[in-house]
């Protein structure tokens, strides 16, 4: 029996992600080998990129985030099609690493596709498993009384973060370039995002994580991800049945609402029990492993009532944050991030289409005007955030609204969900796709000038973090 091929295709069929279960059983066992093959090189590819591209911005005395995620522009579908996705619209013969596996197995046409799109699947999950261990060590490493000292200025950045560039956006679109209604709206729903992941890299490696900006920008993040959410199925119910289901909406806010002040509530239980059981265990791995199934476990719960994974498992990491092992676990967590996490990174930067700032290219240039102003609107909106941030003098308000600014993965799953429904056309496509792009590669470098200009030093611990 070849075991091997049993064993990885049985472990392509216990990541139920991105509701692709039936896809996943159509795959033949006979493929797997070829698809873990496919994985393999993937990997091999994003591990060079993002090492090679980290370098590069320490270099040039940048957060090593960028560089990841230009290496991955340049690897993916912007330039050397290592690693592309059928979501971005590839077929099996456009990705030069399958090419590579047509040429060394001689893969029939239907196989390449199916091996293709599975590779892909594994790499999409280990991506979303990136992204999830990297919240987790961000919620280790942030502070929970720091965080509720800042709850009220970060739910007011929040708030402020979602509604000026919603307005603006929607507004507009449908007043200067006649954009109908839904389709403006949904536009303007996509300039509501924050990508936490990146922003937060950036701090922890700045030093800033647990400043007062940094734990204002972290919890406005996070709250405004889950606003994001609520927008995304207000906007999403509008443009299915031309009205808001009222309920989903109310689910969603009482679900988010439980299950945040829920899992802060349990801290202090929860922690001795985790202590408790580290402390009968005598194995290696007695102190990560119950962390990582602890992260799991939240990460799971968010996901199964429709809010986000990733902040299932920020919450599990503020949680296990004032645990007795948490400097321990601070450590043991890290090789696993730096496992995880550059996959994310890349692939964010690999789905990012820089062909679309081509005006040379004429479906191009119906967007590209738009696109100027969105990203003018996706700037503005968030930099005002952080002039509505109350009783903290001498706070660094440019820092976060800067910290506010970048995209990231959730603007580009707002414009998938736009182009796979129809709501919006291909010129406004490409400008949110620009806009994406634009304000996610500013944000590490003009972050990092923003936090320059303030006299608050780095924190020992947060300094201790990025060693």
């Amino acid at each position: 029996m070849n075991w091997t091929g049993s064993i990885d295709y049985h472990l392509l069929e216990i990541f139920p992600f991105f509701s692709h279960q039936l896809f996943l059983a159509t795959v033949a066992a006979d493929d797997a080998p070829a698809i873990l093959n496919g994985v393999l090189l993937s990997l091999i590819v994003i591990y060079l990129a993002s090492k090679i591209g980290a370098e590069v911005a320490k270099y040039f005395e940048q957060p090593s985030v960028l560089g990841e995620l230009v290496a991955g522009a340049i690897v993916g579908i912007s330039a050397l099609h290592l690693v592309v996705f059928p979501d971005s619209g590839f077929a099996g013969s456009s990705s030069v690493i399958i090419q590579f596996l047509q040429l060394i197995t001689n893969l029939d046409p239907t196989t390449l596709d199916r091996v293709f799109a599975a590779q892909s699947e594994v790499i999409s999950v280990l991506a979303e498993l990136g992204v999830i261990i990297l919240l987790f060590e961000i919620g280790l490493e942030s502070d929970l009384r720091q965080l509720k000292q800042v709850g009220s200025q970060a739910i007011v950045v929040a708030c402020a973060g979602v509604a000026v560039p919603f307005a603006l956006g929607t507004g507009g679109l449908m007043l200067l370039f006649n954009v109908p209604a839904i389709p403006a709206i949904f536009a303007g729903a996509a300039l509501t995002a924050t990508s936490i992941g990146i922003t937060s890299k950036v701090l922890a490696e700045l030093g800033r994580l647990q400043s007062t900006e940094g734990q204002i920008i972290i919890g406005a993040a996070i709250i405004d991800d889950i606003l994001g959410i609520i927008v995304l199925a207000v906007v999403a119910s509008l443009a299915k049945t031309g009205s808001i289901d009222v309920m989903s909406v109310i689910y969603l806010i009482i679900s988010a609402t439980v299950f945040l002040v829920g899992s802060i509530l349990i801290a202090g239980f929860f922690n001795q029990s985790f202590v408790t059981i580290v402390d009968r265990l005598k194995t290696r791995g007695n102190i990560v492993i119950p962390a990582i199934i602890f992260a799991f476990i939240m990460a799971f719960l968010a996901n199964a009532i429709h809010l986000e994974a990733i902040l299932g498992a920020f919450t599990a990491g503020l949680v296990l944050d004032e645990t007795d092992a948490r400097n321990e676990l601070d450590e043991l967590i890290k090789p696993i991030a730096d496992l995880f996490v550059p996959i994310f990174f890349v692939t964010v930067g690999a789905r990012a289409d820089l062909g679309v700032l081509n005006p040379a290219i004429e479906s191009n240039r119906a967007g590209l005007l738009i696109a100027i102003f969105l990203v003018l609107v996706a700037i503005v909106g968030k930099l005002i955030t952080g002039w509505v941030v109350f009783g903290q003098p001498g706070i660094n308000r440019m820092a976060i609204g800067v910290g506010m600014v970048p995209r990231g993965e959730v603007g580009l799953v707002f414009a998938g969900i736009g182009s796979a429904s129809g709501i919006i056309d291909k010129p406004l496509e490409s400008a949110i796709i620009i806009m994406v792009i634009i304000t996610t590669l500013m944000a590490p470098p003009f972050l990092r000038l923003a936090f320059g200009k303030s006299d608050e030093p780095p924190t020992a611990a947060t300094e201790a973090t990025i060693d």
